[in-house]
């Protein structure tokens, strides 16, 4: 694992964060390189989460190009990696974890 990935899991993990999950989508011919989810406990969760990982990845000389919020959902775009950060009942409707997986098993087997 990278230094931002493990920086990342770390802080969203030190924060209570839950699932956190990692899926490298490198050669998959995706929109970015890396994707990770995480379970919030809600809102007010997922607002601290990314406060607390904006000056992480400033250390690391990240910067983040934009962040779509609603409620339920934060996604945070670097460019070459999302982070999403989820309520527990949007992440399992929406379940990205099963369309990523089910990406890259097409593009494996192409």
């Amino acid at each position: 694992m990278n230094k931002k990935i493990e920086t990342i899991v770390k802080v969203l993990d030190d924060k209570k964060a839950e699932n956190i999950q990692a899926f490298d989508m490198r050669g998959q011919e995706y929109l970015v390189d890396d994707v990770i989810i995480a379970s919030t406990l809600g809102q007010k969760h997922g607002a601290a989460l990314l406060d607390y990982l904006k000056p992480e990845l400033k250390k690391l000389g990240e910067q983040i190009l934009h962040t779509d919020e609603s409620e339920e959902w934060i996604v945070i775009d670097l460019g070459d990696m999302l982070i999403h950060l989820m309520t527990p009942e949007h992440r399992t409707k929406y379940n990205i974890e099963e369309f990523l997986t089910e990406h890259k098993r097409m593009r494996e087997a192409s």
